[in-house]
């Protein structure tokens, strides 16, 4: 994909506003944003974008607060130009784009009700609409490669893993943590990420060495938008959970991985499996709706 002189005129003139413009255009129009299921029905409604400098302060103390595993945006560039064979580049300027995916209406509607099993436009989401994000880091990397960038996206790189933990896994590149960098939400008491679109969510992200304006981080704290965290005391989410995985200490990785486990057999036990796409796990989801974030940051 090569751009056009007008694609690079307008990329020169404001390549922030380009670049936002690029992510949504494809998430609206992309005949991969469907469901195989429902041709005729989007994944994911349209997205949130913010841009975070690759130096703030917070991507190197995600080392001490994640692990000393998670790799900074810099790191990430100078792993890709090192196994690439590209030598040594202009790395003065880093930044992060990083996308929010909305869940559409009525998949989140079709999992509002009470039941332990994940609906079917969920279980596709969660494999297909994965597939879309990985589409469009793809498409985001090419065309920034096209303008002369150093771009890559981290969760596709041969580094990118699962690092276990005593507490659960944990990521090299948390999508989540890197949207909270850019402005885009905090999270809340199930470790779901709560932006201006709700907590019914997938993130991504590609790293370039372009200097990009910052977008503003409108909340003081990392749970800012948690009802729960207010002094609300919400908890719907504990409620929602059929795992039992979140109470009022917070979110039990354990206990949720080990109810993703037993959902597929319990989808397996009522016939249904056939109908649902995944290899070890089906998917789950329902601390992410029916709840008051499920589609915006709740009132407070």
């Amino acid at each position: 994909m090569f751009p056009t002189s007008a694609e690079r005129a307008r990329f020169a003139h404001n390549p922030a506003k380009f670049i936002e413009r690029a992510v949504r255009d494809y998430v609206a129009h992309s005949p991969n944003n469907r469901y195989s299921i429902f041709p005729d029905e989007p994944i994911w409604e349209e997205p949130l974008v913010g841009f975070a400098d690759g130096y703030d302060p917070l991507f190197q103390q995600y080392k001490q607060i994640i692990g000393d595993f998670h790799v900074t945006p810099r790191e990430a560039l100078e792993r890709y130009l090192r196994t690439g064979g590209l030598g040594e580049r202009d790395l003065s300027s880093v930044s992060v784009i990083s996308w929010i995916l909305p869940a559409a209406a009525r998949t989140r509607q079709s999992m509002r009700k009470s039941a332990p099993i994940c609906s079917r436009r969920w279980n596709y989401a969660r494999f297909e609409g994965q597939e879309f994000n990985f589409r469009l880091s793809r498409y985001l990397v090419v065309l920034l490669e096209g303008m002369g960038l150093i771009a890559v996206a981290p969760e596709l790189t041969k580094w990118f893993e699962m690092v276990d933990l005593p507490g659960g896994k944990a990521s090299r590149w948390s999508q989540r943590h890197i949207a909270y960098v850019a402005g885009l939400g905090t999270f809340g008491l199930s470790d779901g990420f709560i932006t201006a679109r709700g907590i019914a969510i997938r993130a991504g992200s590609v790293v370039c060495n372009l200097a990009l304006p910052a977008s503003p981080r409108p909340y003081a704290g990392f749970r800012s938008n948690c009802l729960f965290y207010s002094g609300a005391k919400c908890g719907k989410c504990i409620q929602r959970c059929p795992g039992g995985a979140i109470s009022e200490k917070g979110h039990d990785k354990v206990k949720c991985f080990n109810y993703l486990i037993e959902m597929k057999e319990k989808a397996r036990q009522a016939g249904l499996l056939p109908d649902y796409i995944g290899t070890d796990i089906i998917g789950c989801g329902f601390c992410q709706v029916g709840v008051p974030c499920e589609s915006r940051i709740p009132l407070k």
